[in-house]
């Protein structure tokens, strides 16, 4: 379960699957975060332009605006903003493939779809954690 101490005021999460979609923002608002929601990268883009996130969750592989330009654009634009990329992979590429993508553009963490509410929970905290170094 997240700690309160590392509560992100504000989460955008873009998935194209509304379910997955709606899963996630369930369980990052039972856990007490501010859950913003969109069902494709370009409507994503569009909120990042007019609201600041502390979190982006976004899908690698989506129709309208694929989650690789989105982790580039928060790059740019929001770059104190920590990206959680999610991907069960796609027509061309396997999921841990489309993950690796995603860290090697500036994701800070991945999970694996499909993933448990302990997976995904988990691999949330692990990104909100204080960097070392």
């Amino acid at each position: 379960m997240t700690d309160p101490a590392l509560h992100a005021t504000s989460v955008l999460v873009a998935d194209d699957e509304e379910g997955i979609r709606n899963l996630v923002v369930h369980w990052l608002g039972q856990a007490g975060h501010h859950v913003v929601a969109a069902d494709s990268g370009k409507t994503a883009s569009a909120l990042l332009k007019s609201q600041r996130f502390d979190v982006v969750v976004t899908d690698v592989v989506m129709p309208d605006g694929d989650g690789f330009e989105l982790i580039a654009q928060i790059r740019r634009q929001q770059p104190a903003t920590r990206i959680l990329a999610i991907s069960g992979g796609g027509k061309y590429l396997q999921g841990s493939d489309c993950l690796r993508m995603a860290q090697g553009l500036g994701a800070h963490g991945i999970v694996l779809k499909p993933f448990t509410r302990e997976q995904f929970l988990a691999g949330f905290d692990e990104l909100r954690a204080p960097v070392s170094g």
